[in-house]
């Protein structure tokens, strides 16, 4: 059986590889989405990787994803503390959600460590660097086939 899941990825992932190493790494984006698809392959699930620095471009992506997506995994960055539209439309989601961190919020500055999705979340990676993304495409596999 294939499911179809949605890592979404907020403002300034793209510049992975570029900004700020000791915290996220020295990964690129392009290569992070590879692994994430590469992996996605050899579970039988059909990913789709998506990243915008709009927060209502995320909205939106959130809100079609309802009816195309079985899982959403997301990374909302600068959004997870601010967003309340973002945390609405996951909200409205429905299925399973892991929020994902390359780095672990709750070790950073103090307005860093509110994250307005984790309680309507299924669960969360913080802080394990780009390794979270796959473990959360695990994870996922795993709630789906329950």
């Amino acid at each position: 059986m294939s499911n179809n899941i949605i890592i979404i990825n907020g403002p300034n992932l793209n510049l992975l590889g570029e900004r700020e190493q000791s915290q996220y790494g020295s990964i690129s984006f392009d290569q992070l989405k590879k692994n994430c698809l590469d992996k996605a392959v050899k579970l039988n699930l059909d990913l789709d990787f998506y990243q915008s620095n709009v927060e209502g471009e995320i909205v939106t992506t959130i809100q079609k994803s309802k009816n195309k997506f079985d899982g959403i995994i997301i990374n909302a960055a600068g959004f997870t503390h601010t967003s309340v539209a973002i945390r609405d439309a996951l909200d409205i989601f429905k299925k399973p959600i892991i929020e994902l961190h390359i780095s672990n919020i709750y070790k950073r500055e103090e307005f860093r460590q509110k994250s307005l999705i984790s309680d309507i979340a299924t669960g969360g990676i913080f802080g394990l660097g780009d390794n979270g993304y796959i473990l959360a495409i695990i994870a996922m596999q795993n709630m789906l086939q329950k």
